[in-house]
């Protein structure tokens, strides 16, 4: 089986469920907090990275067997898949404010980048490719620096009460 059908799960899950549900959360999700200093960079190694995640499946194939390797790769895949779909659902549904704290947004406030990693993850263990695991970790580090803009973003915008948000729940898990 070719990698890139990997994608199709995924990307019904982060696009046609949140458009099912509140088309204005996928334009919110489209939007990215202003950039700062090192930000930027990490902002085009994100899209960098991000593409290539994408684009190299293309020319990878799912190494189907009897293995520990394939199992953890469909478990992550799966539970990212899950952790993804959990996401988008509570992100479409914001307080009043547009303010997310519910659902799995209880337990991290950045749950769809944990989701990213791990279904990536699994797609990396399925394919048993290194250079996608690689591509995955800029991709990751990356978008911590968002991650810190959206933060700054945040706090300019919820003030306080993104701040007691801040105290009371993980940055990611």
């Amino acid at each position: 089986m070719n990698g890139w059908l990997l994608l199709l799960p995924f990307f019904a899950v982060r696009f046609l469920l949140p458009a099912g549900l509140n088309s204005h959360a996928l334009q919110c999700a489209a939007y990215f907090a202003p950039m700062q200093g090192k930000e930027r960079m990490a902002y085009y190694m994100y899209q960098i990275s991000n593409a290539g995640l994408f684009f190299y499946l293309f020319f990878l194939n799912v190494k189907v067997s009897v293995s520990s390797c394939f199992f953890l790769g469909v478990f992550f895949y799966l539970a990212g898949l899950f952790i993804c779909a959990a996401s988008v659902a509570a992100y479409c549904f914001p307080d009043r404010k547009g303010l997310n704290t519910n659902g799995i947004y209880r337990f991290s406030r950045n749950p769809m980048y944990v989701a990213y990693f791990i279904c990536f993850a699994g797609m990396a263990l399925l394919t048993q490719s290194g250079l996608l695991f690689g591509i995955l970790m800029i991709f990751q580090i990356s978008a911590h620096w968002i991650v810190l803009a959206e933060e700054r973003w945040c706090i300019q915008n919820f003030g306080e009460e993104y701040g007691q948000y801040m105290e009371k729940v993980r940055r990611y898990i």
